[in-house]
């Protein structure tokens, strides 16, 4: 099931970096945009143009049960 239906890429990265942190995201998912120098700009760069990640961030955001 897809919930992901009107939620940006934009807005999956910032709230899966406001509840776990860059640190965190980079021990979940091992991807450079969030282990080195990492920022929501970079982040979006890089998984607009890399399906595979884009899907595993997608993934975690659906996993997630955010508190707030």
């Amino acid at each position: 099931m897809n919930d992901l239906n009107g939620v940006t890429l934009e807005a999956i990265v910032t709230r899966l970096h406001a509840h776990y942190g860059w640190e965190q995201l980079g021990q979940r998912i091992d991807i450079n945009c969030f282990i080195s120098e990492p920022s929501v700009k970079s982040s979006l760069k890089f998984l607009r143009k890399t399906p595979w990640a884009r899907a595993r961030v997608e993934e975690l955001y659906q996993g997630t049960k955010f508190t707030d």
